[in-house]
């Protein structure tokens, strides 16, 4: 079968564009024919129209952005940030609604919706964009600061819409003109980039986000033109709101028919969905775990796992910066620069292992029946990314590195952490104790061991 842009069947390409493309055709025949371009002029249905559809995008904004902070993907960032900018614009829109919450319009919060396309065009532009590592880096680093920084500009929006600053009159309450043409023209060319580049994506198998993305960034293009040609309260100008509403309902369709696991993958860039990077791996686990199972109910063991964890891993995490890969019974798994943004990866991870440990002590010696905690770390090249398919996925680290962290762990002594020489390598200071080269379960060769007694720089987050 031949196949459209983006892998996308010919069959299936050609009908979906001419479905996407016909509200502008819509929209010039009410433009060229006044007389069908009908009135209806309801307040209340325009409230809660424009809030829902700020509701939306408010709760995609949250989804990709918690997504990409996890991940630490600038292009998911930079969506969040397109979802947020319309969040929140459409939101003061809503405000101008007249007999509703003012008595009457406002033009501030009337320009609220082309500016808020704007905006959103240009973090959705630069979301299309194929950054290096470095750069793509650095906007991850700048997160906050852009997100802080667009909530800051939508607040000092409101309060001067409230305080009457800038342009005022009805006819510019009520009519895209002049410079706004300006306004949609750019945000219409910054849409039409982003389309072409999602469609140029490569598509992770089963995902059509990118494809989702791509027709939402097409609907929006046209709500620019119809915004600037439709009469108010008429036909054309409920339009640019239903192909807003329209838009983002079909992202969050995607979204939701997408594994729950890893959602977002569909967007990830390539190098966060799988690329290899030196990282280190702490693996723990319970000594004497399966016999105090064994002895115990699963509720009095549950008790003493949360006991655990509830002191271990907020060091790692917090202080360290580690990531939890998973938690399988008693065995932890943490990774440490899987986002290629921790160079002292190694000094952090032996760190979070002796954290662990001083953690658990205390709780192990008002438990004196309980099991205690060992760990090994290990540094070296892995892969890191999504693995697996819809029913079945996860975010992981996959590689020699992390099979050896997960047997170094069971050389290390109750209440102790051992490390490999690669780890060792990389902390600026630590006294260790040899315990030679080991044979591990699996492997031909064996491994250089230390037993981790203290480090002299630490290197908290």
């Amino acid at each position: 079968m031949s196949r459209g842009t983006g892998g996308l069947p010919l069959a299936r390409a050609v009908p979906t564009a001419a479905l996407l493309l016909a509200p502008l055709g819509g929209l010039a025949l009410l433009v060229f024919r006044p007389d069908l371009d009908g009135t209806w002029e309801h307040h209340p249905a325009h409230f809660w129209l424009v809030l829902g559809i700020g509701g939306i995008n408010a709760a995609l904004a949250y989804a990709t952005g918690s997504a990409a902070r996890l991940r630490g993907d600038d292009r998911l960032l930079l969506v969040s940030l397109a979802f947020l900018a319309a969040a929140g614009f459409l939101a003061l829109h809503a405000l101008a609604t007249p007999r509703v919450l003012l008595d009457a319009p406002n033009p501030g919060f009337v320009l609220a919706t082309p500016v808020s396309l704007l905006v959103a065009a240009g973090f959705a532009a630069a979301s299309s964009l194929r950054l290096g590592d470095d750069r793509a880096l650095a906007i991850v680093r700048r997160g906050p600061w852009l997100l802080w920084g667009l909530v800051a500009l939508m607040l000092a929006w409101g309060v001067a819409s409230l305080a009457g600053v800038g342009p005022q009159g009805q006819a510019v309450a009520e009519s895209a003109s002049g410079p706004l043409v300006w306004l949609a023209v750019a945000g219409f060319a910054l849409y039409a980039t982003a389309v072409y580049k999602y469609l140029r994506l490569p598509r992770s198998a089963g995902s059509t986000l990118p494809l989702a993305m791509a027709a939402a960034f097409t609907l929006l293009a046209e709500a620019e033109i119809a915004i600037v040609w439709g009469r108010n309260w008429h036909a054309s100008w409920w339009e640019w709101h239903l192909l807003m509403l329209a838009a983002f309902v079909v992202i969050a369709i995607a979204a939701q028919r997408s594994w729950r696991e890893e959602r977002w993958a569909g967007l990830y860039r390539a190098e966060t969905a799988s690329s290899e990077r030196p990282i280190s791996v702490v693996f723990a686990d319970l000594q004497g775990f399966t016999t105090f199972s064994e002895k115990h109910s699963p509720a009095q063991v549950t008790e003493m796992l949360n006991q655990y964890f509830t002191v271990a891993i907020p060091p790692i995490v917090d202080r360290f910066g580690g990531q939890i890969d998973r938690i399988i019974g008693d065995a932890i798994m943490v990774t440490f620069n899987t986002h290629g943004d921790q160079p002292d990866h190694a000094q952090r991870a032996s760190g979070a292992a002796l954290a662990l440990q001083a953690a658990a002590s205390a709780v192990a010696e008002a438990h004196p029946g309980w099991p205690r905690f060992r760990a090994g770390v290990n540094t070296g090249v892995a892969t890191v990314g999504v693995v697996g398919a819809a029913g079945g996925r996860t975010y992981t680290a996959i590689g020699d590195v992390v099979n050896v962290a997960s047997r170094l762990e069971a050389l290390a002594p109750v209440g102790g952490a051992v490390v490999s020489s690669e780890t060792l390598a990389g902390l600026s200071g630590a006294e260790t104790t040899p315990l030679g080269r080991i044979p591990v379960k699996g492997r031909t060769e064996p491994v250089d061991v230390h037993l981790l007694v203290a480090l002299y720089a630490e290197q908290d987050t």
